[in-house]
């Protein structure tokens, strides 16, 4: 027994400081032990990465006291030391650095974060993970002078697991080498249209666990099931999945203790797949987001996590959500909070920007073009508002190199791992606006397949290309057989010809499947009044709404839903119209300050419209 103790430690410790970090994601950190790092953290600057090369550009030694990873202290006036953390240079975690001060504004490279923090009280058998919710875009992590791994990805989780004989009792030296520089062959590559925060964005946090424990999990309603049949007889199928973090011979326990469900679930390795009923469920909608308590309990250690219910499908032309043909109206929007120019990274920025959704009368977000933070999606889950949410496959990928198709997959795998059990997000997308090519689809196309294989409970989609014809518009995108809806975006009256082209605009697509358009929208200056043919003027703005709406009443009849561009104006340095945008893509409803201009009134209305038809 002593012997497996200890070859588990070492091949734990192996891939811990082998960087596998996403072979042990850990999900709802928020109902784990937990100790915050957030706050105060050190920095320095270091676009030359001196910190991290020699100067013949090498990788430097672990011990080598250049190296910003540690921390040497000179013992004689004679000692040479280079670099030193400092109170007076600090930035605030999580949080972006380029709002925190005007030196990082524009700033594309690394900077080396810092702080020290003191072991937890532990149990001898009690484990520790180093987690942090997300890092733009490139993170090494140190502890002591040794490195935990890396990570790349700058909108997905990531953990690593610190052995207790790493931990000091006090003052343990934790450094986070942060790069945020675009390269052609990443993901999203160089070219991009909003602003390329860097930093430790997301919450960092040491997670404390059992020897074993839960790790991840999946529940859900059966997608084989006559969801019709379900709800007339009170009586559903529940699947999903467990994950354990070590292989064990204990049952998991599953309870709904709402319903009065429990059922023990037995482990091979350490995963399980379960399949059960389940009476009296409610399900979860936009009208009535029911969220249970759902525990599991491996042994002592228990975790409980708010789930909701639901089912999703293409059926034909139409979407339904319980059985029910639904029509999305929906929004896009950034994980910015304007108003103080930054990343939004908190509960409280979520309800903030969900309750501007909530105003708009929208049942749905596009969460644009990234995995947003789970405060986003745990706060859609609990409001009612369906989620669209997207791996930054954006543009002109590299799609000829395999090692960038292994990197989209990552991220897409880290995206489905963490919100697997949000009700709200019914849609995984793939990509933005991707030019068509052989090449191209492929790539794609391996990215639908694998979004499939993962998660059969969702929708799979991406924004298409379009072929813009004065007469009919086609969507024939060849991405477009692989996807569950036939998404595009759309900006006649904006780019090429004026609003009032929209009205004899036709459009036709080479899939019998349901549309919808990802975007549409065109840009304002708020506050800035003018005839309605004035660009950048909010009449302007809200003439391309009223003629679009016109155009959205006259779509074919597998017509099910938009997302309009965007809830609100955000940062992009691709904006440089000096007199109406000042590095703002002024395409949203709501200006960088909050206020609503005249648009937003417009598709409030429609959208009231179409709720009550839906009503019906």
């Amino acid at each position: 027994m002593i012997f497996r103790r200890f070859l588990i430690a070492v091949i734990l410790l192996f891939v811990s400081l082998s960087g596998f970090a996403q072979e042990n994601l850990i999900i709802n950190t928020q109902n784990r032990e937990q100790v915050s790092l957030n706050g105060t953290w050190h920095y320095l600057i270091d676009p030359y990465e001196t910190g991290f090369y020699n100067y013949r550009y090498k990788e430097k030694g672990e011990k080598d006291p250049e190296a910003y990873w540690n921390n040497p202290n000179p013992h004689k006036k004679t000692d040479r030391k280079e670099h030193e953390y400092s109170d007076d240079y600090t930035l605030e975690v999580p949080g972006d650095w380029n709002s925190q001060d005007d030196i990082f504004k524009y700033y594309e490279g690394s900077v080396w974060y810092q702080r020290e923090f003191d072991k937890p009280e532990l149990d001898k058998e009690e484990r520790v993970f180093l987690y942090f919710g997300a890092v733009n875009y490139e993170a090494h992590v140190y502890l002591n002078g040794k490195k935990l791994g890396m990570h790349k990805g700058g909108f997905t989780p990531f953990n690593f697991e610190i052995p207790q004989e790493m931990l000091q009792k006090s003052g343990n030296f934790l450094v986070v080498k942060v790069d945020n520089k675009r390269y052609a062959d990443e993901v999203p590559t160089l070219n991009t249209d909003w602003w390329n925060y860097g930093g430790i964005t997301r919450d960092v946090k040491l997670i404390i666990t059992p020897q074993n424990f839960i790790q991840q999990y999946a529940l859900h309603l059966d997608q084989s099931q006559d969801i019709e049949k379900s709800i007339k007889n009170k009586k559903f199928n529940v699947s999903g999945y467990i994950k354990l973090n070590t292989a064990s011979e204990e049952k998991v326990t599953i309870e709904i203790p709402e319903i009065g469900l429990k059922k023990k679930v037995d482990i091979v390795g350490s995963e399980a797949t379960f399949n059960f009923d389940a009476k009296k469920i409610e399900l979860w909608s936009p009208e009535n987001p029911k969220l249970y308590n759902v525990k599991l309990t491996l042994g002592e250690h228990t975790i409980i996590d708010k789930i909701g219910f639901r089912k999703i499908e293409v059926s034909g032309k139409d979407v339904l959500l319980n059985g029910k043909e639904i029509f999305m109206r929906g929004i896009s929007l950034h994980e910015e909070f304007a108003p103080e120019v930054r990343r939004a990274n908190s509960k409280d920025d979520a309800s903030k920007l969900f309750g501007w959704v909530k105003d708009l009368n929208a049942n749905m977000v596009r969460l644009a073009h990234y995995p947003h933070n789970e405060y986003m999606t745990r706060a859609a889950d609990s409001l009612g508002i369906l989620v669209w949410s997207e791996i930054p496959v954006y543009w002109t990928i590299d799609f000829k190199n395999d090692e960038v198709l292994e990197k989209a997959k990552k991220q897409l795998e880290e995206m489905i791992i963490r919100d697997q059990n949000k009700a709200s997000i019914i849609i995984w997308s793939v990509g933005n606006e991707t030019p068509v090519s052989e090449t191209r689809t492929d790539f794609m196309k391996d990215l639908v397949m694998h979004a499939k294989e993962m998660d059969k409970t969702r929708l799979i989609s991406a924004a298409l290309e379009v072929h813009y014809n004065r007469g009919t518009n086609f969507i024939d995108d060849p991405l477009g057989e692989y996807t569950d809806l036939v998404s595009v975006n759309e900006y006649l009256g904006w780019y090429g010809d004026l609003p009032h082209a929209k009205v004899q605009s036709k459009w036709k697509t080479a899939y019998d499947k349901p549309l919808f358009f990802s975007e549409t929208g065109a840009g304002a200056k708020a506050g800035f009044s003018a005839d309605k043919e004035t660009r950048w003027s909010e009449e302007f703005q809200e003439w391309y709404y009223q003629e679009t709406l016109k155009m959205m009443e006259q779509m074919p009849d597998n017509f099910m839903g938009l997302s309009p561009w965007i809830l609100v104006d955000f940062r992009s340095p691709k904006r440089n119209n000096l007199k109406f945008q000042e590095g703002w893509n002024r395409k949203g409803l709501i200006d960088d300050k909050g206020n609503k201009k005249k648009a937003f009134y417009t598709l409030k209305d429609y959208y009231e419209k179409k709720e009550k038809e839906y009503e019906d």
